[in-house]
């Protein structure tokens, strides 16, 4: 008999609007847990799913003869972070797999690789795809990485292993997790990932909501995680300044000359420079204040409407 993994083993799937390639999905999953550990759960994110995403679940969840499947059914709409904070909350294993989506591009055994690389002491071990990626994501990244004091550098993921030390640590640092790959990245345990070959390219296909949210979540990211917000802040009222400085000394000159009619139109070109200016410095702290107040006011994390044991 194969020796399995004694270590309890959680599976946290973020699930909106995956119907058609769910089912596939979890049946790989349920196979791979239930070859190579003695005790497993998956906990199905279903986060205001309007297809068939709840039923392939359940057709999924009879190939299980001791994983535990649940659905795990958010109130309404959260997005992938708030609705995997909660699936995390409830998950009990030792080491936790976070699926961000049903995406299955890569080799069945890299689940089982990721997670030995976990064994050799990292707390946290990404499996990252080995594609160019997307125009947007890779301006992010680049930009995310540009100006940020992480060491780590981020990377598109398309999941990753946690250890229950690094759940601890990340609950006793934040109220809430924004943005869960740039908070395991600042908690200071080790963090390695795992290049795998894609073996299929298609593109991942995300609706209209989930698009709108992403975005949203990137500016947020950005401004939050990163000196983005300084840098613009700073390099405005430098600018600004020199420019002011430029037209003192014109205006000195320009009163020598005894002309003083022809400084009115660089006047109100700089008055609207500098306006445009300080609305940009104002837009980002206002940003800045939003997000805080969130982040500190915001006591209701996330909802979920009822959760459904598919499994004994």
């Amino acid at each position: 008999m194969k020796n399995k993994e004694k270590n309890f083993i959680s599976a946290v799937v973020y699930v909106h609007n995956d119907g058609e390639k769910l089912e596939g999905f979890l049946k790989e999953l349920i196979h791979t847990l239930e070859n190579n550990f003695e005790k497993s759960e998956i906990i199905c994110v279903n986060d205001a799913s309007g297809d068939s995403s709840v039923a392939a679940i359940k057709k999924a969840s009879a190939e299980a003869a001791h994983t535990t499947v649940s659905i795990l059914n958010m109130s309404y709409f959260h997005g992938v972070e708030l609705a995997m904070n909660a699936g995390v909350d409830l998950s009990i294993g030792d080491f936790v797999l976070e699926f961000d989506s049903a995406v299955f591009d890569y080799p069945v055994d890299t689940i089982m690789k990721v997670y030995y690389k976990s064994l050799e002491g990292y707390d946290i071990v990404s499996a990252l795809p080995d594609k160019k990626e997307r125009f947007s994501s890779r301006m992010f990244y680049r930009i995310f990485n540009r100006f940020t004091a992480l060491s780590y550098e981020m990377q598109t993921e398309r999941f990753r292993v946690l250890s229950r030390r690094v759940i601890n640590r990340i609950s006793s640092m934040n109220k809430t997790v924004p943005y869960r790959k740039a908070v395991y990245a600042n908690c200071g345990l080790k963090t390695t990932g795992l290049k795998y070959e894609v073996t299929d390219r298609s593109q991942i296909r995300e609706d209209k909501t989930e698009k709108r949210y992403r975005k949203n979540l990137a500016v947020d990211t950005l401004i939050l995680f990163t000196e983005v917000g300084y840098s613009f802040s700073m390099c405005m009222t430098v600018l600004m300044m020199l420019v002011a400085a430029f037209v003192a000394v014109y205006a000195i000159v320009f009163y020598a000359t005894n002309n003083p009619v022809q400084g009115w139109t660089t006047t109100i070109l700089f008055m609207a420079f500098a306006f445009f200016g300080l609305f940009g410095i104002l837009t980002i702290v206002i940003k800045y204040l939003a997000i805080l107040v969130d982040l500190v006011f915001k006591r209701k994390h996330y909802s979920f409407e009822s959760i459904e044991k598919l499994t004994k």
